[in-house]
């Protein structure tokens, strides 16, 4: 991975020196909130529900044994023993004290490490696949293009105040796992006729009140002209994106307004002046970063291993984890690993200290000091050797990692919502413990398959309700928490925004429309078909019309259809996730 050199080391280190002497003189009441909230947010510093939320980076998903301990230690000694892993690829602390948060980032340093652009108006955090550089399907790896461009954003003088946030993503494989249809900015690594290298470039994705899938703006862009392209693309949106309006300065807003021919238009007349100007990259330069990000040591190994299978064989239980927790590795004998954190009773993406410090100690024995955070909520060990699987599973079940549940329904993306966020209109994460303790069968979801089960407390789509196969959005009824609902979107290639059901539903509802959902597809689907894809073929109408009709009067289900529980105004009493508060 990309360590500091002395310059890297010196910037953080002044940063951090003059948010010191900001807090301070936040804290004296020299500086104002409304003064002091634009340099808070350029630190990842958020004001929440209960106390300061701080959002560390994590540059295109990767972090060290080493940066992990450091969260634990976080963990620890500023927060409540616990942190919050995001669909950004990165970690937040929900209970932080302002005078605290200069020292967090003197910690960080330490480990390089830091928030710098993890909010604000600006090019925030690179995000990028999970497996880059192990997938089987990559075409190249995408890490050391995300670090340049990470290099070239962070502390751009002109991209320090955009219009609105900024996110850039990109993947190196034919699948896509970056979600790059749903950013600002989507790359792809492409290859063309002569097997030259180049970017496939999307524009105006996006998700929040208006969500957007992204628009193919130019298929094939050079490697050498990564950054002139997409700082042309970023220099129009500057200019001519909306300041009048919060809710519509995002480029997406920018891309539909005018049209795609005529964003592209502006964008090449841009990229003429700065084609083959100084931040045209050279093979020297992209060898430079590329170094950092070199394969290790592997063994040479065979193909799989005998105690493996015959496990497989004899073992349910490490079956079903092999089959949904391990993924293929591109060097023969090796395995990606996804550590879950989507236990049954805890809040999706949730970590204590002590597994923070447990996943380092796997990553330093079974990755090459070396862990992953992915879009899913999820920590991965990409480099572990197929015959320490049995070993790595063991551990993994005393730590709290080994679930069963990759991809599907119990493996749910969930925001902090009104548990913890100021923005959020409902619960997130008492409602994703409600869905978990209702489908806590693990051959019931070995048998339903595949589902993406997303849970947004509000319209901003921190969870990416939108591209959910099954998307839930809390939403503010005359101050009462209801959801709604849509089903049959999808954040890979193709990705689609799902379609809303109907009228939205309490609390207590969620639960038994998520089971009837899941009845028409088992009712209507093919063999081996997925969820996702039964919803494609038959269309939403079969589940619409079974969610809203009356229920069977039987034990533990709803007895009215959520038009009559609207109208009656049925009361529900429903305790706050709340267990460190």
């Amino acid at each position: 991975m990309y360590r500091y050199d002395r310059f890297d080391h010196q910037l953080v280190a002044e940063r951090v020196a003059q948010f010191r002497d900001q807090v301070c003189r936040r804290l004296s009441g020299e500086l104002k909130e409304d003064e002091f909230r634009v340099l808070r947010l350029q630190n990842g510093v958020y004001m929440q529900v209960h106390a300061y939320m701080m959002r560390i980076a994590a540059p295109y998903g990767l972090v060290s044994a080493a940066q992990m301990r450091m969260f634990a230690h976080i963990a620890r000694k500023y927060d409540r023993g616990y942190g919050h892993f995001t669909t950004r690829q990165n970690i937040q602390f929900n209970w932080l004290k302002l005078q605290d948060t200069p020292d967090i980032l003197a910690d960080l340093a330490t480990v390089e490490a830091h928030a710098i652009q993890t909010s604000g108006s600006c090019i925030r955090s690179i995000t990028s696949d999970e497996f880059a550089g192990v997938a089987p399907d990559e075409i190249v790896d995408p890490r050391p293009f995300a670090e340049i461009l990470r290099q070239w954003s962070t502390f751009h003088p002109e991209f320090a105040f955009l219009p609105r946030k900024f996110k850039v993503s990109i993947t190196g494989a034919t699948e896509d796992r970056a979600a790059i249809e749903v950013n600002d900015i989507g790359l792809q690594v492409v290859k063309n006729a002569q097997g030259e290298v180049g970017f496939r470039v999307l524009v105006g994705g996006g998700l929040g009140r208006t969500p957007v899938i992204g628009t193919e703006i130019d298929a094939f862009v050079p490697w050498q002209h990564l950054l002139t392209y997409v700082e042309s693309i970023v220099r129009v949106y500057n200019e001519f994106g909306r300041r009048d309006n919060l809710y519509k300065a995002r480029i997406k807003i920018l891309v539909k307004a005018i049209g795609i021919d005529e964003f592209r238009r502006r964008v090449n007349e841009e990229w003429v002046l700065s084609k083959n100007g100084p931040n045209t990259l050279t093979q020297a330069e992209l060898d430079r970063v590329a170094a950092h990000f070199s394969a290790p040591h592997y063994a040479d190994l065979r193909e799989g291993d005998a105690e493996v299978a015959v496990l497989r064989r004899e073992n349910k239980a490490f079956a079903n984890w092999f089959k949904r927790n391990v993924k293929p590795h591109k060097v023969a004998g090796y395995a990606a690993v996804e550590l879950s954190l989507k236990r049954t009773g805890v809040a999706p993406g949730d970590a204590t200290a002590e597994q923070m410090a447990a996943a380092a100690d796997l990553a330093d024995r079974y990755s090459f000091g070396e862990l992953r955070i992915s879009h899913m909520q999820n920590l991965v060990l990409a480099d572990v050797r197929q015959s320490d699987l049995i070993e790595l599973w063991e551990e993994t079940k005393v730590h709290g990692f080994a679930t069963p549940n990759i991809g599907l329904l119990t493996d749910i993306i969930c925001c902090p919502g009104g548990d913890f966020c100021t923005l959020a209109n409902a619960r997130s994460i008492t409602l994703a413990k409600a869905v978990d303790e209702r489908f806590d069968d693990i051959d019931y979801l070995q048998d339903i398959g595949e589902i993406d089960l997303n849970i947004s407390g509000c319209v901003n789509a921190c969870a990416h309700h939108h591209v959910g196969h099954i998307g839930i959005l809390g939403v503010d009824k005359s101050g009462e928490e209801w959801y709604q609902v849509s089903i049959g979107g999808s954040k890979g290639s193709p990705a689609a925004i799902g379609k809303i059901i109907g009228r939205s539903f309490h609390f207590a509802q969620i639960p038994e429309v998520v089971e009837r959902l899941l009845q028409v597809y088992v009712r209507e689907r093919f063999a081996d078909e997925r969820f996702i894809d039964t919803v494609r073929r038959i269309g939403i109408e079969p589940f619409v019309e079974h969610v809203y009709a009356t229920p069977v009067q039987e034990e533990g289900s709803l007895l009215l259809p959520a038009y009559d529980l609207i109208q009656q105004g049925t009361p529900y009493d429903v305790p706050y996730y709340s267990p460190r508060f």
